[in-house]
């Protein structure tokens, strides 16, 4: 089982971050288009155990990468950045995999789509967010605390505020407070 060790900031702008990702070297991925799917059991324990169950489909728009996983993630563990438990399989038809889950019991709760621009550097993986409605955010995620405090260090990130908060409880607040009933945000261009 593998951990996932992340800081997500808030910014103003993706573009000072890309200028400066390219200025130290950074190799880009991929442009992308995330459909997230949140699941969980009809009494929500997953949630309430900090628990997260998700189908995300990608399609790339530019660069390599696409498909679709299902992805499992334990409760926050202690640490200096988010921290969790995390668990994934590829699947060939994320549709098919929905299915499977609503057999087996469990139920949309949540759905969101997210721009995501990929980059490498410094042994860590740098995201620049958009999920729809909620603003933009850069995620590093790395192998370990060090790694991941050399490249926020590099990109001038000391300064701003992690924000441990998921993107799940971002969305799910968001339609909360706007009434959006059916828990969907996507992007419109």
């Amino acid at each position: 089982m593998a951990t996932e060790i992340e800081l997500k900031v808030r910014v103003a702008s993706h573009g000072p971050v890309r200028e400066r990702l390219q200025a130290l070297g950074g190799e880009f991925v991929a442009l992308m288009l995330e459909t997230n799917r949140i699941f969980d059991r009809p009494d929500r324990s997953l949630r309430r155990g900090g628990c997260g169950l998700r189908i995300r489909s990608t399609k790339v728009l530019e660069g390599v990468g696409g498909g679709a996983k299902i992805t499992f993630k334990g409760p926050a563990q202690p640490g200096a950045f988010k921290t969790r438990e995390e668990v994934e399989v590829k699947v060939e038809d994320a549709e098919a995999a929905v299915a499977v889950l609503e057999r087996l019991g469990f139920a949309r709760m949540l759905e969101y789509e997210k721009r995501r621009e990929r980059w490498r550097l410094g042994g860590c993986v740098v995201e620049l967010d958009e999920p729809a409605r909620l603003g933009l955010f850069v995620e590093i995620e790395g192998p370990d605390d060090d790694a991941i405090r050399d490249v926020q260090r590099q990109l001038g990130f000391e300064e701003l505020k992690h924000i441990a908060t998921s993107y799940v409880e971002m969305a799910t607040r968001y339609c909360e407070e706007h009434g959006i009933v059916d828990w969907r945000l996507t992007i419109v261009d």
